[in-house]
This record gives C-alpha cells, sequence and structure tokens, in this order.
C-alpha cells in the first residue's frame, strides 16, 4: 500500500510539474515508476504530454512501458519508429509480448524488425507470428521447461538450477517424451516437497489440463477462469508441445476484449485522450450513419403528417412511445452481446431467453403504459388519447426486447460482431415502430 501511495504521488508531481512547464526531476522521478504505471500516466495525459514523457524515457524501460499501453497507443508510437528501435526495445519482452506489439506494423516493417533481431529471436518470433494474433498460438510463449518421465527429481532439481532463472509466472514445468509429445505436468510445490529421489513419473499430473494451438483466446480465457489456472501448456494436433499460456496473457485477453467490447458498443475507436482530429473522424462515421437512419424514422413520421397536423397532442407524446422502446431495446442488447462474448447463449437455451424477454417486454410494458395513461390522460384531459400512447408503448416494448435479441443473433449469422451498430439498429427498429403504432392508432381513433 505505502508503495503504491508512492508512486500516485510521483505521478500527481509529475503531472503539476508538466502543467507548469516546470521539468526538473520529471526524467529521474518518471523513469523509477513500474512500466504499468508509466503506461496508464501516458494513456491518461493530452497528446503534447505523451510525446516528452515518451521522450524521456530509457530505453531499457520502453520495451515494458509499451507492452503495457493500449493497442491505439501502442500502433501511434510504433509508427514513430523504425525497425532497429523497436528490435532494441522489445529485446527483453517474451516472445508472445514483441509478437503482440509487432503485429501492429506494417508487413513491410515487420520483416525489417525481424531482421534486426538475433536469429534465436527472429526463430521464435515467427514461430508465434505464423499462428492468428486472437488464438492460443499467438497468444502463447514459447519459452517453456520440459522434462522426461524418467528423470530423476534430483536431476530436475540441477538443471532447474543451471537455468539461473525460470520464466514469470512458473507454476509447473511439462512433461514429454523423446518426441515431444505432450505427457503431463510437475508441480513445482510437488518438486520441492518430494524426495529427490523419486522420478518425474511418480509425481506428476498425467493429462493435465491443455490449450489446443488454435483455440480462439476468448475460449483460453475461460478456460483458465473455470479451472483457476495460473499456466496450461498449448500444444498442436500432433499432441506436441509448443508453448505455454500463462495468467497474465489471460489477463491482457480480458482487458482488451472489454476494453474492444465498450469501443465496438459505441462505434468509437478513440482512445480518451486521442487528438481532436482523431477524435472527429472515429464518430463522424457514426453520426452520419445516425443521420441516415434518423431520416428513415423521419420519413414514417411524414406518413401521418397530416394526422399529427389535426392532432398537435401526437407531436409531444410521439418521443416517449420511440424512447421507452428504444432503452428496452438496448437493455436486451446489452445482455445479449455480454452472453454472446461469454459463450453462454447457444441453440439449447435460446428460446428460454426469447420467451423471458418477450414477458419481461410485456409486464414492463403494461407497467409504463399505465402510467403514461394516467399522465397523458391528466395532461391533455383526453381518455382516447390514454388510450393509444398506452397500446403504442406496449406495442413498442415487445417491439424492443425482441430486437434486442435478434439483431445479435442475425448479425452474428452473418459473421459481423453483434456490438458493431446493433444500438444503432435496435433504435431505428423501436424509433420505426413506436411511430407507426401511434400515429397509425391515432389515424383510426381520432380521424
Amino acid at each position: 500500500m505505502p508503495e503504491e501511495e508512492t508512486s500516485l504521488n510521483k505521478i500527481s508531481y509529475i503531472k503539476d510539474r508538466l502543467s507548469s512547464g516546470t521539468y526538473l526531476q520529471i526524467n529521474r522521478m518518471l523513469n523509477s515508476l513500474n512500466p504499468s504505471d508509466i503506461a496508464h500516466f501516458i494513456e491518461s495525459s493530452p497528446p503534447k504530454d505523451r510525446e516528452f514523457v515518451w521522450q524521456i524515457l530509457n530505453k531499457e524501460i520502453e520495451g515494458e512501458v509499451l507492452n503495457h499501453l493500449s493497442d491505439t497507443l501502442q500502433k501511434q508510437f510504433l509508427e514513430e519508429m523504425d525497425a532497429a528501435e523497436v528490435a532494441e526495445v522489445t529485446e527483453t519482452l517474451e516472445t508472445d509480448e514483441i509478437a503482440d506489439i509487432i503485429q501492429r506494423m506494417p508487413e513491410a516493417v515487420i520483416e525489417e524488425v525481424l531482421s534486426s533481431m538475433s536469429f534465436q529471436n527472429r526463430k521464435r518470433i515467427e514461430k508465434v507470428l505464423s499462428y492468428p494474433e486472437d488464438s492460443a498460438g499467438g497468444l502463447m510463449n514459447t519459452d517453456v521447461i520440459a522434462v522426461r518421465k524418467n528423470h530423476t527429481l534430483d536431476v530436475v532439481m540441477r538443471y532447474l538450477r543451471m537455468q539461473g532463472a525460470i520464466p514469470e509466472s512458473t507454476n509447473k514445468i511439462f512433461v514429454v517424451n523423446r518426441k515431444n509429445d505432450y505427457l503431463g505436468s510437475l508441480n513445482l510445490n510437488k518438486l520441492l516437497i518430494s524426495d529427490l529421489s523419486l522420478h518425474v513419473g511418480d509425481i506428476y499430473e498425467e493429462n493435465a489440463k491443455t490449450i489446443a494451438i488454435d483455440m480462439d483466446d476468448s475460449e483460453v480465457a475461460r478456460a483458465f477462469e473455470q479451472d483457476d489456472l495460473i499456466s496450461a501448456p498449448v500444444i498442436d494436433d500432433q499432441g506436441k508441445l509448443v508453448g505455454r499460456i500463462t495468467i497474465d496473457d489471460v489477463v491482457d485477453v480480458i482487458r482488451e476484449d472489454a476494453d474492444e467490447a465498450l469501443r465496438q458498443f459505441s462505434g468509437l475507436e478513440e482512445d480518451t485522450f486521442a487528438r481532436t482530429s482523431v477524435a472527429t473522424k472515429s464518430r463522424a462515421l457514426w453520426l452520419g450513419l445516425n443521420l441516415i437512419t434518423a431520416f428513415i424514422a423521419a420519413s414514417f413520421i411524414d406518413i401521418f403528417k397530416e394526422t399529427i397536423a389535426q392532432v398537435v397532442t401526437l407531436a409531444v407524446l410521439m418521443p416517449i412511445v420511440a424512447s421507452m422502446g428504444g432503452v428496452a431495446a438496448t437493455q436486451t442488447l446489452t445482455i445479449m452481446v455480454r452472453g454472446m462474448a461469454l459463450g453462454q447463449i447457444g441453440r439449447t437455451n435460446i428460446m428460454w431467453l426469447i420467451r423471458r424477454e418477450t414477458l419481461v417486454g410485456l409486464v414492463n410494458g403494461i407497467l409504463w403504459a399505465t402510467v403514461v395513461g394516467f399522465i397523458a390522460s391528466w395532461w391533455f384531459q383526453d381518455i382516447m388519447i390514454a388510450q393509444i400512447i398506452a397500446l403504442a408503448m406496449i406495442f413498442n416494448l415487445l417491439v424492443g426486447v425482441l430486437s434486442g435479441v435478434f439483431v445479435p443473433l442475425l448479425l452474428k449469422s452473418i459473421n459481423l460482431d453483434p456490438g458493431v451498430g446493433g444500438t444503432v439498429i435496435v433504435t431505428t427498429l423501436t424509433d420505426i415502430a413506436g411511430f407507426v403504432s401511434f400515429l397509425g392508432l391515432a389515424s383510426i381513433f381520432l380521424l
């Protein structure tokens, strides 16, 4: 706790000095921080301060800081570095971390970076790069410790001492045969407390949990969560050990997936302190798309312009129906996108969800239709208007929850991300359904 408070105090001091233009002691204080704290500080700073902080960073920690930055900022800083610089600053990182970073670069630049590395490092990274970024192969680290069943624990201990250090987040070492086929794992705790004259085959866990090399990274994260894993071996189609995945890799996946889901749900790809030009460009497309859908909704209103002209009260009340339907749709959409992202929704339970959402929409529709009906009746002294808006609201809340279910399912069926543009689609549907039901009923019963 005191260490955390010290870091926060240093960051606060650096921010004060940056804003006042006084840079004395900043260099020393900044470079004494943990790389993750520096990365957070950079992400929390406006563009000019980011550039300054990056310039005064010590070369030895640039790679670690880069590794902790968001994908957007990684790409931004990498664009300003040549291949030799990238190779230099990432030299101390683990294989999977280097692969993650250089994948943000153009193909031609990746080749230059790889050619700037040592032969051994290049081969290891090329192996990871040969797999999709969002797969276990793209996530794994090839730096593993493997032993044989017939080795004594004494031999294993002497081998570990010869290594000088073991890879981070190592809680087990892996057991293979002469052909590198994965057989199981040996828990370090068992190794330390067991009689050294025993053989690995006496105490290892046979056929322990493995990760297939082509497994999606979100499935990897779920496997770690379900089995409380700290590390797990990655095997290829032939069952051979090719690498390992550790809990810190999985935490990165969870964080990136959560960040990506939030960005996609809003349709934005910018970071909090993006430049004005970047933020403007990022939002303009979605505002334009929303404008198109607004015109579509307006065209349905135009159909009933004569009805609105004769009963002006309708113009006052119709946004209420559309708004309530839009909120109901967004609520259901959020539940669906989250459930699909967690792998919780499938053929076996989708009908239960549809029935549940229909019932929720119906109950909420009746509840709030009653409230709005009473308010409209009191406000405009017109029972017919109250009944029309109540019926339209029940109908639109049902449309809202059902569109919230079926829109993400439809998007997924055509291989589109359910989180991208889902909000725009469902709100457009509920706007149209709300306007048509409310104004349609008014045209029938009031004219």
